[in-house]
């Protein structure tokens, strides 16, 4: 190995290493996690400390699809299939139609900022018009937050189906602006429906052989994951060799292998998290590097009122006027418009012109990654408060602290889930015979400061201890709920939200007006809570929902489908 490779595997992996360990001043100072990989790729830059000169477009640009594709799947095996109850169709609305509309606006308001030509100008518009799911996941994820069903479930399927949109769109003005043809414009619907017809077949085809795979075969443990990557990567790039969208075809691959009965799952899903987090470290570090610091100051103030452009104006027009047939409040269509966020797939689709010779390309390439950092910086780092503001965060369940998959056909679904202790309900030793446990479960052991502890009725449960238990992963929430049970100023909130009384929901409103001596005077009194809700909620009721019925507000914690099974019930 000579000197400038051994140079170059040591610089990069130098820059790997401050990343992560720079991951955590995130959460403090709440600024993006994302944020953070570009400012060290463009310090490590030609303009930079690093003074590293790469302007290999080529590279960047099949780095910049594998690591989506690879972001793009472990965020598909991470939506559950009940968000498509909710947020499917308003979802594709957006991630078709609402990205049409966001590109016109920006690209309009692009013409007249730069003194560009109508055609450059829509460009600019079509490259920064659709979200970033490798921003989204994360920042939903990593934020603690645990949002309101039917806007999580929008946002994560908006982001993960809405860059067909965007590639068509950017391929046909590329089109148009190098001359290839006057076909193109009739080609065009074409292209589209292409592009998504393919993906969803494929999609579908290979999430299900999947499947189907990783469930026949015999393999080492550590080797699962593995196949998964590979499989998803063979979906992605035989989807986009016959001319579809590959984007769409791994996300749709990979919600259909989180939502199966597959091996290894637990193991596969912590793998894949480490795999997403070196995709998209690698993926900004690349496009930090890319650009040129003393070229952003140039156009910064252009480019942050395009920015304003996009997120203030564009944006919400282009949520408001596609949601609004759905039923969402104003409050879910004002977080869903502000979380808008740019990331990485704006940037690489401003590699387009650059390697189809585009004489504006640069242009473009500067311009989107302005709006991207302008993007992280605001809506990034408001993302928490501003969901907080809206009162669209619902309290969140508490998770096993490990989940070990055990790969034994007679053992069936069950795993062995640790949950740690934690809590004033356990500052008093607590006798485990005294334990409700679900049906199906049971405690295997109790590990206290190191040391094995017989479960037995007798032994004494204290705050600290990590608890060994069979179960079922659909048993995940009982069983943290009733070990991490929230007690103090986390439990009141949790009273303040959902009320005192918890109500089933095939009560009567009758029962409700007789039990507490009210009378509800706009409702017939012989419907269920669970109807009257649903009526209210057009069909599709999610847990925070909530409802006021004169001197009482239903709020709903609970559903089964679109039946909703627990009610709170505050009294005003």
């Amino acid at each position: 190995m000579d000197y400038m490779t051994s140079l170059f595997l040591l610089v990069g992996a130098l820059m790997l290493m401050l990343s992560i360990l720079l991951s955590p001043l995130s959460n403090r100072i709440g600024m993006p996690v994302l944020l953070l990989f570009l400012g060290v790729g463009m310090l490590a830059g030609e303009d930079g400390p690093g003074h590293i000169q790469f302007d290999d477009f080529e590279t960047a640009f099949l780095v910049g699809n594998l690591a989506l594709a690879i972001i793009l799947l472990d965020g598909g095996m991470r939506t559950r299939g009940e968000t498509f109850r909710v947020g499917l169709r308003p979802a594709l609305v957006l991630a078709t139609l609402g990205v049409l509309i966001t590109a016109l606006v920006t690209g309009m308001a692009a013409v007249f900022i730069f003194d560009l030509s109508w055609l450059d100008g829509l460009l600019i518009g079509t490259i920064v018009s659709s979200t970033d799911a490798a921003a989204v996941f994360a920042l939903l994820q990593g934020r603690g937050l645990n949002l309101n069903a039917r806007v999580g479930a929008t946002l994560e399927i908006e982001s993960g189906s809405n860059d067909p949109m965007a590639i068509f769109l950017t391929l046909v003005l590329l089109q148009l602006i190098t001359l290839e043809g006057d076909a193109s414009l009739w080609a065009a619907p074409l292209m589209l429906l292409q592009q998504i017809g393919i993906g969803v077949v494929c999609g579908w085809l290979g999430g299900k052989l999947l499947v189907s795979l990783v469930n026949r075969v015999d393999l080492v443990t550590a080797l699962y994951p593995l196949l998964v990557t590979a499989s998803g990567l063979v979906v992605f790039s035989g989807t986009n060799a016959l001319g579809g969208s590959g984007f769409l075809a791994i996300y749709l691959a990979g919600v259909l292998l989180g939502n199966a009965r597959v091996r290894m799952m637990p193991a596969i899903l912590q793998v894949h998290d480490g795999l997403a987090w070196l995709a998209q470290l690698c993926l900004f570090l690349i496009l930090g590097l890319l650009v040129d610091p003393s070229q952003l100051l140039l156009i910064a103030p252009a480019g942050l009122l395009l920015a304003a452009v996009l997120i203030l104006v564009a944006r919400p027009l282009a949520t408001f006027s596609t949601l609004w047939p759905f039923k969402f409040n104003v409050r879910e269509q004002s977080f869903i418009a502000w979380v808008g966020l740019r990331g990485a797939v704006p940037i690489v689709l401003a590699l387009f012109p650059v390697m189809a010779g585009v004489e504006q390309a640069p242009l473009f390439f500067n311009i989107a990654f302005i709006v991207v950092l302008v993007s992280l910086v605001i809506q990034g780092t408001s993302l928490a408060p501003v969901a907080r503001w809206l009162k669209l965060e619902v309290p969140g369940h508490e998770q096993a602290h490990r989940r070990i998959p055990i790969d034994v056909p007679a053992v069936g679904e069950h795993e062995l889930l640790l949950f740690r202790l934690q809590g004033s309900r356990w500052q008093r030793p607590s006798p485990l015979g005294e334990l409700r446990m679900p049906a199906d479960t049971g405690i295997a052991a109790v590990f206290r400061n190191g040391r094995y502890l017989r479960p037995q009725a007798k032994t004494a449960l204290q705050d600290g201890d990590l608890l060994a238990v069979m179960a079922r992963p659909d048993m995940i929430d009982a069983l943290g709920h009733q070990f991490n049970a929230p007690q103090g100023p986390k439990h009141l909130g949790e009273m303040a939200f959902f009320g005192e009384f918890v109500l089933n929901g095939e009560a009567q409103l009758a029962d409700v007006e007789q039990a507490y001596g009210i009378r509800v005077e706009q409702e017939d009194s012989s419907q269920t809570l669970s109807a009257c809700i649903a009526r209210h909620q057009h069909g599709h009721p999610v847990v925070g929902d909530s409802l006021m019925l004169g001197p009482v507000t239903l709020v709903v914690k609970a559903v089964d489908g679109d039946v909703v099974t627990k009610v709170g019930l505050k009294l005003h």
